[in-house]
């Protein structure tokens, strides 16, 4: 798949079907100018926006984003209060938009002990948006790769005791079939800002073949050119899934 021709990236450049983005460095960010970490929070938000129309721009199809995993709830209480808060402003203010523009909103993350108030926004995104077809914006809230697979191996655990499936029948399609994104294409690219390496429990099954890139900037300061330049990157890796290259015929 090519991106269409645009500015600011090579018409020629492979596109993804399905990029995951880390978004990491909104404290430190807001430390390094001195101010709290709220604000970088908030530029964070603005980021998102940023990306959320450069992906539909380059023809992107699957745009998931880890938001709130799992272990932030250890964050001390105002920051999670200020997340929390964040949330609704973006979805209050951005839906009608994400909405006009095509944009299909599904959410993925345990929901169970979240307030009232933010489980019927989620549910509010989803539901105004499912008919739509164009860019697919996964928000991973509340989310965690190791949780997700456990919950997937439980519900084979309870078919197995019921006598609905046999423990022959456990194979990568049970567990995949399972999963929250069962019917969305594993990622072809993840993206981390802030320079860090590492997965930090986001789509752990799901990224088994993915291409990582790791960027420098912190999440704030994350905008078209800064997703040019990974799609870029991703475009001069080779992809073999576990097999080799053949080699030329002489």
């Amino acid at each position: 798949m090519h991106a269409p021709p645009t500015e600011g990236v090579d018409a020629s450049v492979r596109v993804p079907v399905h990029v995951g983005i880390i978004m990491d460095g909104n404290g430190r960010w807001a430390t390094a100018r001195h101010l709290p970490r709220a604000e970088g929070h908030r530029r964070g938000v603005e980021a998102l926006r940023r990306c959320v129309r450069a992906a539909r721009e380059l023809g992107i199809r699957f745009l998931t984003v880890y938001s709130f995993s799992s272990e932030n709830w250890s964050r001390p209480a105002a920051e999670i209060a200020e997340l929390m808060g964040l949330l609704r402003f973006f979805i209050r203010n951005d839906l009608a938009e994400l909405h006009a523009s095509n944009v299909r909103v599904r959410v993925i993350g345990e929901r169970a002990n979240l307030s009232a108030d933010i489980v019927s926004l989620l549910n509010e995104a989803e539901a105004m948006t499912r008919a739509n077809s164009g860019l697919t914006l996964v928000v991973a809230f509340n989310y965690g790769g190791r949780q997700e697979i456990a919950a997937a191996a439980a519900a084979i655990a309870a078919d197995v005791a019921a006598g609905r499936m046999k423990p022959e029948d456990v194979d990568v399609d049970a567990i995949s079939t399972r999963l929250q994104t069962t019917d969305i294409p594993d990622p072809d690219l993840i993206i981390r800002t802030s320079g860090e390496q590492r997965l930090s429990n986001f789509l752990l099954w799901q990224s088994a073949y993915a291409e990582f890139v790791f960027l420098p900037l912190n999440w704030p300061d994350f905008d078209k050119a800064s997703l040019c330049g990974a799609l870029e990157e991703f475009a001069r890796r080779e992809r073999r899934f576990g097999g080799v290259t053949p080699c030329p015929v002489p």
